[in-house]
């Protein structure tokens, strides 16, 4: 039946909008860098929902293997779980070959876990790192449907508009007249990731408490922490 000049007139001045959305932004940011014989992944602890927040120590990165780690921000949702199906896979394949998946292959099955669920995608953000089959560090960041970009360096979540230029002239030397030339070190890239951390925390909500530094190298994986502002 249709409506009235008068109903018409008063549902169109009705601002009440009734919405359903499945996803949820909780936040996050993460910094990876790789070097020569290591690489680095770095998030923050923060856990937020708009305004409110919802944890100050949650860390955003995975271990996966003994040398390959994921970081995830976004949805948190989403994020257990893609982890969960990406870390069932992993174990499956372990017990099927007797033996852990490379770094390479990893990067591979979650282009394909992303991809398969194109049509309804992850809400998240993921970079995933380790080792090339030439035992250097590599750094893998992809979109939410599974496009996959190797990398040395990346920054995703919510401070990445803030950090990614820092990264870009720090470390790629991009649009520089000379380029790059100094070698990255792990002293290098940890001041880098400090530094770039504190700089978004002031600038943005999503990203404080506190932030964790994975080093990664040939012979084990070492996790350090530092404190962020709060408000």
């Amino acid at each position: 039946m249709a409506l009235s000049l008068e109903h018409t007139e008063e549902y169109m001045r009705d601002p009440r909008k009734h919405q359903f959305s499945p996803y949820a932004d909780n936040g996050g940011t993460s910094i990876a860098i790789a070097g020569d014989d290591f690489v680095m992944l770095a998030s923050d602890t923060r856990l937020s929902q708009g305004y409110n927040v919802l944890s100050r120590n949650h860390s955003k990165c995975f271990k996966l293997t003994s040398q390959t780690l994921l970081s995830s921000t976004g949805c948190l949702a989403d994020v257990l779980t893609l982890t969960k199906i990406l870390e069932a896979r992993l174990t499956n394949y372990a017990h099927e070959h007797l033996e852990t998946m490379s770094t390479t292959a990893i990067a591979q099955l979650l282009s394909t876990l992303l991809y398969w669920r194109r049509f309804f995608p992850y809400y998240v953000s993921n970079i995933l790192v380790g080792f090339d089959e030439d035992g250097k560090g590599v750094v893998y960041h992809y979109d939410p449907v599974g496009h996959m970009e190797k990398m040395t360096y990346c920054a995703s979540g919510a401070s990445v508009t803030l950090i990614q230029p820092l990264l870009d002239n720090l470390v790629g030397g991009k649009n520089m007249k000379d380029g790059r030339t100094t070698p990255i070190t792990q002293d290098f890239a940890k001041r880098l990731i400090h530094d770039g951390f504190v700089s978004a925390a002031e600038r943005e909500i999503a990203t404080g408490d506190g932030c964790t530094i994975y080093t990664i190298t040939k012979d084990d994986v070492t996790e350090e922490t530092f404190k962020l502002r709060k408000d």
